[in-house]
Parts: structure tokens; C-alpha cells; sequence
């Protein structure tokens, strides 16, 4: 039940785009994603034609399972043109009971998951009763999946979803085809959403929440199905935990499912008392929110969002024997000329672990990574020994060889440059709710303010840069225009200086590394931003605007 947790191993997944082969941890670890076509809506009297079915382990596709069946009934007309089962297709095909037993061994076990589930279970429950075969089981419906977290889209059934994401599909209405678009869809859901956001929206579908004691069912009647922050609060008004979602309402309920983790989680939910909420247009708004007000109001139970003074990178520098040598360092306000800087981690032990893995996966020589001494000459290091390392650090690997795989090692953990000449409002507005809008003024990744009039950002030195390329085209994919690069990342600190005329406006917003990798992870993605209404507006500052002729 916890909020975002702040990452330590920093910059990962901030190369991750909108596509992913395999699905959050969100989702249940073992399903089995099934489509059955059938001779007619009514599972009590019609039968099923074909099975097809997807199992699914821990995010991944493990096995198919396609038949059809013989339904010993009629199959009308209008069923044989929309799905092609002809009876001759399935004279000579099984029966339900010939395959019941080779069925039930996909899905013993596993969560049934369905678009329409209601549909697809109810032809199943039916079909093994008729042989006196026990089944039930609590499916997943992904059209509540669908409904949930895309609330801004109107049509939810199979055909609208294939043509909203432009799925390609082979034989529409089949059995393992029609699962292959359900698995589509959750697929797409787990390059969009965080793994908390999916796994409240999949534990509302699948258990049945109790609420705490001391909770007032009518706190929860008025919590929205919307993005948003949210506040626990005791009986006495003690703030006991933050959380943040894009349905708050699902978020909430989630907590309250009974299956705890740990004692923490029990001992909290028995205090709750109150539950506040404060609306945001989209999911970046509420990650943002909760960041700050987690940092600002320390609630009790949640885990700890330090705002650092001093962070740290990972460096390259070439020796003179001309391998890349890495070192842990502060960062600095400009990187030194001859060095490259990489990551930004919280603390040089943070630094350490993930170097550490690096350079195992790597086989990366663990002196020149600074994570040996040296001791003298050039005696190998003791992964040379292991066989961890192909002999950097003994001149027994050529020092090209060996800087390459430097390089991949660090280039998924390279800064990411502030790709605008200036400072950029972020608009970001309600895609259900056209009133519900808010500015995020930005500036080098630095959150500065949320502006709530234009002519606030006067105040802050700013106009619209209404000539500028971006603006005139009304360009929002900048991340599509500009590719990340390594870049210094000033702090702000006493003395801090900028090139930029509005250093002084620059000064008013801290670095934030958790903001900082929000900011980077919407900012960058197109996808994110197409999906959560967020517009990018180019700024200049007054002094420069003055300055033009």
C-alpha cells in the first residue's frame, strides 16, 4: 500500500516508450486469457464452437490453445457469417466433454481473464455443468479493465479497442485471435500505466474490499473515479498516509481488500478515519502532487521522500593507458571537459550497488570501476581471477574492446539535456472535464510553480514564445525532435548562476530528483503525453523579448 516508491537504481526505465513484450507485475502472475464463440448470447441454451486461450505466467505467454467444438446444435446463419464456423467446419470436431478434462488443465490455477467476462463464463460454467463438472473461479473482465484505466475513451468492446490502438487482427470474431487483442490491450496497458495504477484496478475487479471500522461508507461514495491524490487520516485528524492514482476511488478500495502484506499495512488500515482527495486532470499532476506533499507533510506510514542537497554520477575518464575509467562523484555544476557524467543517485552507496551490477553483467574490470584498489602495477583484479573480467586492468584486453562495453554499459543511464531553449508550460488538462485544467511551469527539469492565471507569468519574467517553431506548429512530441544527451545537471545551491536572462526565476525551483524523473518519463514519451492530455507551451523570458528589435 505504498505511494510511487522513489527509485534507486535511478534512471532505468526512462528509455521505456509506450510498447513492452511483456506485462507489469500489476497483473495477476498466472492467467489464461480466453475467447470462446458460441451459437448465441444465451449461456444457458447455446453452446460453444470454439475455445482459443493465451496462459500467461508471470507477463509472459507460455503456451496457445485453439479447438473447435462440435456444439451438437444448430448454428445460425448470422453467427456462421460473422465468426466463418460453418456446421462443416465442426462435424468431425470433439465435443465439449472430449476436451473438458486437457481444458481444465489451462485453467486450474490461473485467473480467467475476458473480455465481456460475464460472457465467456458463463458459457464455461454452463458447459462443465452439463457434464456435472465442477468449475468457478472469480474471472477478470478486461472490458473493466479497459473502462478503468482509459476512462477517457466512450467504447470499451473488442472491435472499438483494436481500432483505437490499431491493433492488427487476422480472423475478428475467432477464438485465439479475439485473445491475441485482449493480451494486445494489456500489453498497451502496461506500457502506459505503473504497476500500482494496474494492480488496484485488477484487485477491484477480482475481490471484494471490507471497509476499516471506523470508516464512514459515505467517504467512499464521494471519492471520484479519477486521477487524483488522496489523504488517510485518523479519528483524532492525524495524516496517516498519501497515496496518488488515476482512479482514486479503485486506489482507495484496494487498500482495503483483506490480504494485507504486512503487519504495517493491517495496523494502518484499522486507523483510518477520514479520506480526503484532491482532483488532478491527469496521472502527471497527481505523481507530481504526491511527490511534493509526501516530502512537505511526512505522513506516518509512508515511506520517506528525501529531498536531497547532494547527489551522485557516475564519471568516465580515460587513463593514460587509454582505458575509460569510472569514478563515483557529487555532482558538479558543469561536467569537466574530459569526463563524461552519468545517473543521478541519492547516495554514493545507491551509486556503488548499481556500478557494482554493472560491472558484473558487464564484465567490467572492477579497478578501473573504482570498486578495487589498486594496489601495484598492474596485477590483475580479482574478477580477473573469477573470470569476471577479460583483463582490462592487466592490459591483457585492448583498451577499444574494453571502452565499448563501457559505453552500453552507461548508455541507458546518460542525462537527459532539457531539449527547450527556455522555460515551457506544461498544460495539462482533463480530457472528461474541459474546465479542469492546470499549468506546470518548468524550467531544466526544475518544477518551478503551477500557474493559475496567464498573467502570473509575468510575475515570474515570462511570455508566450508565441514565434518560436514549437508554438506556431503547436508541437507537443518534442521528445520525437530531440534526442537525449549527456548533460550537467546544475543544482541549486547559494551562488547558483545560469546563461539564461531569467536565472533569478530559475533559483525559485530546487532540483528534485523525484520530480526530475517524473517530468523526464511524461516529457519524453509522446505516447504519455497523447494519453494523459498534457500540451507543452514554449516560453521566453520578458527580458529577452524586450531585447528583440
Amino acid at each position: 500500500m505504498q505511494a510511487t516508491p522513489p527509485p534507486t537504481e535511478q534512471i532505468d526505465w526512462l528509455a521505456e516508450n509506450a510498447t513492452t513484450d511483456a506485462l507489469s507485475p500489476g497483473f495477476p502472475e498466472k492467467m489464461v486469457i480466453l475467447d470462446c464463440e458460441t451459437t448465441g448470447g444465451k449461456a444457458t441454451y447455446h453452446r460453444i464452437t470454439e475455445i482459443g486461450l493465451l496462459v500467461v505466467e508471470q507477463g509472459k505467454i507460455t503456451a496457445r490453445w485453439q479447438q473447435l467444438l462440435n456444439p451438437e446444435a444448430h448454428i445460425p446463419p448470422e453467427i456462421q457469417r460473422l465468426t466463418g464456423i460453418t456446421p462443416a467446419l465442426v462435424k468431425d470436431a470433439p465435443v465439449f466433454a472430449d476436451i473438458a478434462e486437457e481444458l481444465l488443465t489451462y485453467l486450474t490455477g490461473r485467473v480467467l481473464v475476458a473480455h465481456n467476462a460475464r460472457f465467456d463464463y458463463g458459457f464455461l460454467k454452463n458447459e462443465f455443468a452439463r457434464i456435472e463438472q465442477a468449475y468457478s473461479t472469480k474471472p477478470l473482465c478486461s472490458v473493466k479493465l479497459s473502462r478503468r484505466l482509459f476512462p477517457q475513451y466512450k467504447r470499451h468492446s473488442l472491435s472499438a479497442i483494436i481500432k483505437r490502438f490499431n491493433f492488427s487482427i487476422e480472423n475478428r470474431h475467432r477464438g485465439l485471435d479475439d485473445a491475441l487483442m485482449v493480451w494486445k490491450l494489456l500489453l498497451k496497458a502496461s506500457a502506459l500505466f505503473p504497476e500500482d495504477d494496474i494492480a488496484a484496478a485488477c484487485g477491484q475487479a477480482l475481490k471484494r474490499p471490507a471497509l476499516p471500522m471506523q470508516l464512514d461508507p459515505a467517504e467512499i461514495d464521494r471519492l471520484p473515479k479519477a486521477p487524483g491524490v488522496y489523504y488517510f487520516y485518523d479519528s483524532k485528524g492525524k495524516l496517516l498516509y498519501i497515496g496518488k492514482s488515476i482512479n482514486i476511488r479503485d486506489r482507495v478500495m484496494s487498500h482495503f481488500t483483506q490480504d494485507y502484506r504486512n503487519a504495517k499495512d493491517l495496523q494502518m488500515s484499522a486507523l483510518i478515519a477520514h479520506i480526503d482527495f484532491e482532483r488532478t486532470p491527469s496521472d502527471f499532476g497527481a505523481q507530481i502532487h504526491e511527490s511534493k506533499q509526501i516530502k512537505a507533510l511526512s505522513p506516518h506510514y509512508n515511506r520517506r521522500l528525501r529531498k536531497v542537497s547532494r547527489l551522485y554520477q557516475l564519471v568516465t575518464a580515460t587513463d593514460a593507458a587509454g582505458y575509460l575509467r569510472i569514478t563515483i562523484r557529487p555532482t558538479e555544476k558543469t561536467a569537466h571537459p574530459a569526463s563524461e557524467q552519468f545517473g543521478l543517485f541519492r547516495s554514493q552507496r545507491h551509486a556503488e550497488g548499481r556500478l557494482s551490477k554493472l560491472a558484473e553483467h558487464f564484465f567490467l574490470c572492477q579497478k578501473l570501476c573504482g570498486l578495487q584498489a589498486d594496489g601495484r602495477g598492474n596485477a590483475p583484479c580479482f574478477g580477473f581471477q573469477l573470470k569476471r573480467c577479460f583483463g582490462a586492468c592487466c592490459q591483457q584486453e585492448a583498451a577499444t574492446a574494453y571502452n565499448e562495453r563501457v559505453r552500453i554499459a552507461l548508455q541507458a543511464y546518460r542525462q537527459r539535456i532539457w531539449p527547450w531553449p527556455d522555460a515551457v508550460l506544461l498544460e495539462e488538462r482533463d480530457q472528461n472535464d474541459s474546465e479542469l485544467v492546470v499549468w506546470h511551469l518548468l524550467y531544466q527539469w526544475r518544477y518551478l510553480a503551477q500557474v493559475k492565471e496567464w498573467t502570473e507569468l509575468e510575475e515570474w519574467g515570462y511570455l508566450l514564445a508565441a514565434t518560436t517553431p514549437h508554438a506556431a506548429a503547436g508541437n507537443t512530441n518534442v521528445a520525437d525532435e530531440t534526442t537525449p544527451q549527456s548533460s550537467s545537471l546544475p543544482l541549486a545551491d547559494d551562488d547558483t548562476t545560469s546563461t539564461s536572462s531569467s536565472a533569478s526565476v530559475t533559483q525559485a525551483g530546487d532540483f528534485d530528483l523525484d520530480l526530475y524523473l517524473i517530468m523526464v518519463r511524461f516529457m519524453l514519451q509522446p505516447a504519455l503525453m497523447q494519453q494523459h492530455g498534457l500540451r507543452i507551451i514554449p516560453l521566453c523570458s520578458a527580458q529577452t523579448a524586450s531585447a528583440e528589435p
